[in-house]
């Protein structure tokens, strides 16, 4: 199994078939092939063979879905950056993992320079536009003309596909690995479950693609076949207008943009019949609003998935049969067909149905291990078993419900937001004694950032002053949106902040402490 054979298998089948359209740039499946193979051969003179790793910090576009086959077909391993990161975050990702070269397109082009003389083995900065305007920096356009393509070094089953940044619990991120049989393991087990995509469909890519769950959607158009349609940024009536002059047939949509075109003027104007499904997931949806996109989307079946980073990335589906019964509306679904899932207790021990524990996860899909954390990685699959740091509880027939998260993380937006980090960027603030972040409710983005802060003596608040900060050392989605400032924070007998009290009565009402 090896993410390119897709590309083989379209190539051999249809190959004047459109494969990508972005900003009325459109690519048959014969060119998107020739220009993947170039790449591949520009890695290589670049010294990218068996395992180097190439970053990729860029928002989606055709040349991003091209270097997604070209890496692996070079033979090399992909570390798609975020693209909300500050350039200190990116530093870290490309120094931890050893990245030698950093395609970047314009949007992040003025950090390359710098991060190139801060990470000693990042060696070139090639630069994904018409023409390059880095200092130092390859032009992309220029290494596909000027490189004969190469044969497809087929990297692919145990061999790693890529490695995929995630937040750190203490402070600094850790690096996903994923494999080849990983992600295409997901994808076909996903696919099995409840299609998501058609054998020459069009499928929506405005959910960012370095994340696992919009890079999920393209292995599995991929897989089947048809066309890509990316967006760089997600606007809600760009979405809208996309939908129905592209005749998108699958759409991958966190809870928070489908609230947004769903509040949208736009939406009332256009006919949206060509939508066949719409995927959500990263973060629940309400019931409402699910039933109020469901009634817009007549034509569409709609699919939640539930997983992480670390298990390439889906565990259980909500099908569309499972979405006609109001009782599952709040429901994770049940485990995918290539998944094990459980809910257990401290100890490991299997849980009855109702009873609340962490949900575990174990299949040929969850992750090798985090990149260079031994400790961390066998903590996290200690006993066979992927401990995903949320709790839950199964029915009697299988429905997996989450109910809160034993990991101190929050979800903003479908980004995941580890406490930790934002603690340590407000604690540099010279008028902070002690912070604790935790999530609250927030209508628009499901959980919102929110500090509380105890100062030093005599220090006045300051909240522009720590934001402005925290601006600087962290993405701009993990900044605190809102502040409480406290004498004191509650302490347990072991001095442990007891976050569960400062959470409470902001989640007063609620049958369950996450959004």
């Amino acid at each position: 199994m090896y993410l390119t054979a897709s590309l083989h298998r379209a190539l051999q089948r249809d190959p004047d078939a459109t494969w990508t359209t972005f900003k009325g740039r459109t690519t048959t499946v014969a060119d998107h092939a020739v220009r993947v193979a170039r790449l591949a051969g520009a890695l290589g003179n670049l010294g990218i063979s068996d395992g180097e790793r190439v970053g990729l910090w860029a928002l989606n576009s055709d040349r991003f879905a091209e270097a997604l086959f070209a890496v692996p077909w070079a033979g090399g391993v992909l570390n798609p950056l975020n693209t909300r990161w500050s350039p200190p975050e990116a530093q870290y990702a490309l120094e931890d993992s050893g990245t030698r070269v950093l395609l970047v397109d314009d949007v992040f082009a003025p950090a390359a320079t710098e991060l190139r003389k801060s990470c000693p083995a990042l060696k070139t900065v090639v630069h994904m536009s018409d023409r390059c305007a880095v200092p130092g920096a390859v032009s992309y356009e220029e290494l596909i003309e000027g490189t004969r393509p190469v044969e497809d070094q087929r990297r692919g089953g145990d061999a790693v596909a890529g490695i995929f940044y995630t937040g750190g619990t203490t402070a600094l991120p850790k690096g996903v690995v994923l494999t080849h049989a990983n992600l295409l393991t997901s994808a076909l087990g996903s696919h099995a479950t409840a299609p998501t995509v058609q054998a020459g469909g069009r499928v929506l890519h405005v959910a960012p693609m370095f994340h696992l769950a919009g890079l999920s959607c393209w292995v599995a158009q991929s897989m089947v076949g048809g066309t890509h349609v990316m967006l760089p940024t997600f606007d809600p009536g760009e979405v809208l207008a996309t939908i129905d002059e592209q005749q998108i047939t699958t759409a991958l949509l966190v809870p928070t943009m489908i609230q947004m075109v769903l509040a949208h003027p736009a939406i009332a104007e256009r006919a949206l019949t060509s939508l066949r499904v719409v995927l959500y997931g990263a973060s629940p949806i309400a019931p409402t609003t699910l039933r109020t996109a469901m009634e817009r989307f007549p034509s569409a079946s709609f699919v939640q998935a539930y997983g992480m980073t670390e298990l390439s990335p889906v565990a259980t589906i909500l099908s569309p049969d499972d979405h006609g019964d109001e009782r599952l509306l709040a429901s994770a679904g049940r485990a995918a067909l290539h998944a094990e899932v459980a809910v257990v207790d401290p100890d490991g021990a299997d849980l009855p149905p109702g009873s609340v524990g962490e949900v575990v996860v174990r299949g040929p899909h969850v992750m090798v291990g985090y990149w260079n954390k031994p400790a961390e990685t066998e903590e996290a699959l200690r006993g066979g078993w992927m401990h995903t740091g949320d709790a839950g509880y199964m029915d009697e027939r299988g429905y997996l419900y989450i109910v809160d998260r034993i990991k101190d993380m929050i979800i903003t937006g479908g980004e995941n937001v580890y406490c930790a980090e934002v603690e340590a960027a407000i604690a540099q603030h010279p008028s902070v004694a002690q912070c604790a972040v935790i999530g609250v409710p927030d209508d628009t983005w499901g959980e919102r950032v929110h500090a509380v802060v105890v100062l030093k003596p005599g220090a006045d608040p300051d909240p522009e002053g720590v934001e402005k900060l925290a601006r600087t050392l962290i993405a701009s989605y993990k900044v605190p949106r809102s502040f409480e400032f406290r004498d004191a924070l509650p302490l347990s007998a072991a001095g442990k902040v007891l976050k569960r009290d400062l959470r409470a009565p902001h989640w007063e009402g609620a049958n369950r402490g996450v959004h």
